[in-house]
């Protein structure tokens, strides 16, 4: 066990948010960061009068939440908006309010094997140095880490990404859509998990745009520059192998022709 492993086992966990009381935390967790820490624009605490801040993509979606161990107090959530496999063409989020470059499109077979990552939120600030600010939503009405832990491992955000990775695996997701600040996507690329953007900077709760990865290109990424998460993302290449079968790469279709990125 690496010290990165021993260390979010220590300090956090992973739980699927597969009951109604899972869901309840789910979606009360979202309204206090969304609305009554004023996180994201657009969120209105008076719009929610059962404190539960969800959406019609809930019904399609599978729910993370990201447990402090120390505290015993839920310190995050994430949702994975799966695809529709009654109707492969029902728009993602993203789609809904986003614009592509005309270079990027998602093909019918892609589409069986794409989430979109969204309601990506951290409670408190664990972690959070002052260059990081502004780039995760936060409240701050739980005490502070340790330094031990902050030393330790380097953000709970990347608890989260963990979740999301192994969830992929379960259900054979191998592209993920988002729509997110720049800056948050740069942070994500402290772990080499950084998103492609696939199309231009709109306003919609607050400035972001939409961003596209293949999986295996990031647990690539992952493999080669930060090895230590990847044996905890993969369980040591359990989950994920380095090298890819070929049943895999049969499996993988591509999302977008080659020069879609330099469309931007």
């Amino acid at each position: 066990m690496n010290d990165i492993e021993a260390a979010f086992h220590q300090y956090f966990e992973i739980v699927i948010a597969d009951t109604p009381e899972l869901l309840e935390i789910v979606f009360n967790l979202r309204f206090r960061i969304l609305c009554v820490h004023n996180a994201i624009p657009g969120f209105n605490a008076a719009n929610y009068l059962n404190e539960q801040e969800s959406d019609e993509y809930d019904n399609r979606s599978i729910q993370l939440l990201l447990r402090h161990r120390p505290s015993e107090t839920f310190i995050g959530t994430a949702r994975l908006v799966l695809p529709n496999m009654q109707n492969p063409e029902n728009k993602f989020p993203v789609e809904a309010y986003s614009q592509f470059f005309s270079g990027f499109t998602l093909s019918a077979a892609s589409r069986q094997h794409t989430a979109e990552i969204s309601r990506f939120l951290i409670l408190n600030d664990f972690f959070r140095r002052k260059s990081e600010q502004g780039m995760l939503p936060v409240a701050t009405n739980i005490k502070e880490n340790t330094v031990q832990e902050r030393r330790r491992f380097p953000h709970p955000m990347l608890g989260l990404a963990i979740g999301i990775i192994r969830l992929c695996h379960q259900h054979k997701i191998y592209h993920w859509l988002s729509a997110m600040n720049p800056t948050l996507n740069r942070l994500l690329g402290f772990y080499s998990m950084q998103l492609h953007p696939v199309g231009p900077l709109i306003y919609h709760h607050g400035f972001r745009s939409p961003y596209y990865v293949c999986l295996f290109e990031v647990l690539d990424r992952m493999h080669r520059n930060h090895r230590e998460i990847w044996e905890l993302a993969t369980d040591y290449g359990k989950i994920w192998p380095a090298e890819l079968s070929a049943q895999h790469k049969s499996e993988l279709q591509p999302a977008h022709p080659d020069n879609a990125y330099a469309s931007r």
